[in-house]
């Protein structure tokens, strides 16, 4: 994982599995803002049916499921379980430069899964819904809780 400012790095788990052949959401990008189990399990799915998943993670201490056990090679095992296939960023949302590369990071989204106390993304200065800039304002994908 890295910090924001940093290059996007990919998270490939012990024995992740192979994508299928048939990847139907393979043209998708998902930004994935969750933590710990549903979240992270949804967009595991989106990814092994082809999606581009970006995990957005807290600086210095990650997931909070980067602790739980059990480890091997000192790399949780339940973490990497549910976040192979995703790439992961770090991103401080209470510092405006990592706020300027969420902004950016939703742009180029397709669909947003995120599972923070209510109000979190409006603080964060971001309560419309992400887009393409080829996408028509009626066109836009859904933000999903």
């Amino acid at each position: 994982m890295y910090h924001g400012r940093a290059a996007v790095k990919g998270n490939r788990a012990y024995g992740a599995g192979q994508r299928t052949s048939s990847q139907p959401l393979k043209n998708i990008t998902v930004s994935d803002l969750s933590r710990v189990l549903a979240g992270p399990f949804c967009t595991m799915i989106l990814a092994q049916l082809g999606a581009h998943v970006i995990k957005g993670e807290m600086p210095g201490s990650g997931d909070d499921s980067r602790t739980f056990g059990p480890f091997v090679k000192g790399k949780s095992l339940y973490f990497s379980s549910l976040n192979y296939d995703k790439q992961s960023i770090a991103l401080d949302l209470k510092e405006p430069v990592d706020r300027e590369i969420l902004e950016g990071l939703l742009g180029i989204s397709d669909v947003v899964i995120e599972n923070f106390r209510p109000g979190t993304m409006e603080k964060a200065k971001r309560t419309d819904r992400p887009r393409r800039p080829s996408q028509d304002t009626d066109d836009r994908p859904p933000i999903l809780p």
